[in-house]
Order: C-alpha cells, then structure tokens, then sequence
C-alpha cells in the first residue's frame, strides 16, 4: 500500500518543554520506530509533520536578531524548519531501515492569492507580546495581532493548499523505492505569477494536515493516516468518562464538536480524503502507526457507498493499487 502517514507535533515537541535539539531528537528517535514498522511490513511510504513550535522559535529569534534590518519571512523560516526536522527523521529512519534510500525533500505548497485567508487571519506564531509590544509591530511591522489568554500574539493567513509543486519529484522518489519525507509544517506557501509562473512566498502557514490529505489523494495513496497524542478521536472529549471512537463516517465526523486548534483540521483532513478518494483515512497513536492501518487502534474514517455501488475495486489478498503487501499489513 501507498501510505501518507502526518505527524502531529507532539513528534517532536511536547507541550511544556524547552524546544532543545536533544529533546526533539528524543522524540524523532520514538516516531521513527513507529514509522519504520510500516516499510518494515512491506508499505510505500510519504511523511509529512507539523513545525509549528520550530517555525514560532525561529521567528521569535529573526525578530530578536541585531544583526537584521528586518525578520526572515515567514516562507524562509517554514523551509529552515523543513530541514531542519527532515534531517532528524532520515539520520533515525535509516538507521532502522538499512539499504532504504530516506529523502527529506523541500516542498512548496502552493495556495491562492485570492483566498479569504489572507483577509482573516487567525493562526497563531511566536511568542507572547504585551499589548503595548503588541499595537508597535502592528505600526511598525503591519503585522495582525490578536489575544491568547492573558497575552497577544501575532496572527497571520492559513490558506487552503491547492497544489503541491514537487508533487511529480515526490512520485519519482516513491518509484525508487525511497521513504520521503514531504511538505513539513504543511509545505512552503508559495503564489504563482499566471503570466511568468513565477513562485512568491508569503507570509502565511498552511496546514498540515490539510496538506497531507490533498498530498494523500495526489499521490494516489491507499492510506492516510494521522499519527498524534490520543489513541482515537473521543466523543465528549475532557469529560470524565469520554468515548472512543473506532469506526465513523466522513459526515459523523464533522458533526463531532472538536476542538477547532488541535482535533478539529485533523478530523476535516481524514473526512475530506476518505470522501474524495473512497479510501481509509485513521486518526491514532504516533507510537503505533501500524496499528492505526490495521484498525487495532485509532479511529478509523471510512465513506459510505452509495446506494448500489460496491466502493472500490476489491484487490486481490495481500495486494494494493501499489503493488504487494505483507499478508498481515493487509486492510
């Protein structure tokens, strides 16, 4: 099977902890065991993850740094933290997967210049400003800031992908055999001149996991998983006996009143590629990525057929649209 598997970044950061190499290291080191269970049981595989305390830390520092007239933009800082994240994960990943060629590719991501987004901002990055700091880079810098608690932080555009420009990069890796590691942080935002096609990078963040399911179903993938801290999507989630979920609908799934920063982008992106593709999306554990494709663990997202259609073509036993898998890796 053809897998896009998006980390959440819990693989990388925990919430509280100082954002120190070691420490992301730590965590790289957890997630690839994970992952590497997959290629290891016979799976094509695309990574994708989160970057967004990296991308905030970076900020923070082009802000603070003498030495610049003004900050790196946002597009610059989203490729450093792909780097940056990629290396970890290919140094991990090969050495649980020797002889596999592991590629971290820089990925742009390109968006509309048109989108409402861009008039509304509302994704928080970087760190806590008072309210007097606040209203001076909105003067000074143009920026848009907005409240977070007992603080404000400046907010900027989360357009909605619409093209991932190294997609036909993507497959050639995927044809020799290569793990790639692709649109991190949701990819580089990039706009594209209609008249030259000419890339421009913009101050925005795009999502990733909106990124991973248009990835998912450009690739073709039989799969999509999205790997996080929780083992399901849970219904009354906080409440004193939650329930979870092991199997829903595109359509139960957006009616779940999740939350809108954390669970809810990743419930819309599974929902969006099982209904646009027919094929198995699955919310689970980052430490069991193999049990999430076998639906031993995790929320599984399935669409409905239609009344008289069978759904996708049956494949024979141990085989995908990708070619062979192992027997027990079968969904």
């Amino acid at each position: 099977m053809r897998i896009v598997a998006a980390l959440g970044g819990n693989a990388l950061l925990q919430r509280g902890e100082h954002p120190d190499a070691a420490v992301q290291q730590h965590h790289v080191h957890d997630a690839a065991r994970s992952l590497a269970e997959l290629v290891l049981a016979g799976h094509e595989l695309v990574i994708t993850h989160g970057n967004g305390p990296q991308v905030g830390m970076l900020a923070v520092e082009s802000e603070s740094d003498p030495a610049l007239t003004v900050p790196y933009p946002l597009d610059v800082l989203g490729a450093q933290t792909q780097g940056m994240i990629g290396t970890l994960l290919v140094r991990e990943l090969t050495g649980r997967l020797p002889g596999r060629a592991v590629t971290a590719l820089v990925t742009h991501t390109e968006v509309d210049s048109h989108d409402p987004a861009f008039q509304h901002p509302d994704k928080f990055i970087g760190g806590q400003l008072t309210e007097p700091r606040a209203r001076t880079m909105e003067l000074d810098r143009g920026w848009t800031t907005a409240r977070d608690g007992a603080h404000h932080r400046r907010v900027v555009p989360s357009p909605e992908p619409r093209a991932i420009v190294e997609l036909p990069a993507i497959r050639a890796l995927l044809a020799t055999g290569s793990v790639v590691i692709a649109a991190g942080g949701g990819g580089v935002p990039v706009v594209r001149n209609p008249d030259t096609g000419l890339l421009r990078g913009v101050e925005a963040v795009v999502d990733k996991d909106r990124t991973a399911a248009l990835l998912a179903e450009q690739l073709d993938a039989d799969a999509l998983l999205i790997l996080t801290d929780v083992t399901h999507v849970f219904t009354r989630f906080g409440a004193a006996h939650p329930g979870a979920l092991t199997t829903v609908t595109p359509q139960r799934l957006r009616e779940l009143d999740l939350p809108a920063g954390s669970m809810r982008p990743k419930a819309e992106a599974a929902a969006a590629f099982a209904e646009h593709t027919g094929n198995l999306a699955a919310i689970g554990p980052l430490d069991n990525a193999l049990g999430a494709l076998l639906g031993t663990t995790g929320t599984t997202v399935r669409a409905l057929p239609a009344p008289g259609d069978r759904g996708p073509a049956a494949l024979p036993t141990g085989h995908s649209a990708h070619g062979p898998a192992a027997p027990h890796a079968t969904v």
